[in-house]
């Protein structure tokens, strides 16, 4: 079983994606370039291809949009792509809360990953994604 997600982000990172949720608008693109520019890969901009593996949700660029990452105010960028397992679902949101106990969950497939909502106006956003990454993702 596959689907195409529209509206969302995806990079690898250590062989784990970070899939970015979001309203339009929000900052998914900036915050796929912040990782990428912390080594990451990109696996989709505005949309990426999941499916079922196994036990594992794997995330793959979108046919109609690979290896291209839109650069706002610039243009389209053309880069390499990923592909990699769904680790957490970063939702990028103005109601994070502050100091959260723990991680929610996003169900994708049916099976639920970790989600963690991220306050999306700070310069440390990579930096607090990659965190959750460590701390709550899927090994």
């Amino acid at each position: 079983m596959s689907k195409v997600m529209a509206n969302v982000s995806c990079v690898a990172m250590r062989g784990r994606a970070l899939l970015i949720t979001g309203p339009s608008g929000v900052g998914k693109s900036s915050l796929a370039l912040a990782l990428m520019d912390r080594g990451a890969e990109l696996i989709g901009d505005d949309g990426v291809t999941l499916a079922q593996v196994g036990e594992l949700i794997v995330a793959t660029p979108p046919p109609n949009t690979e290896g291209l990452i839109e650069i706002r105010n610039v243009g389209l960028l053309e880069v390499p792509t990923a592909r990699a397992p769904v680790a957490i679902v970063i939702n990028l949101t103005p109601e994070a809360e502050r100091l959260p106990l723990g991680h929610a969950a996003a169900s994708l497939l049916g099976r639920d990953v970790p989600q963690v909502d991220l306050y999306p106006d700070t310069p440390y956003l990579a930096l607090r994604a990659e965190a959750a990454l460590e701390m709550h993702g899927l090994d």
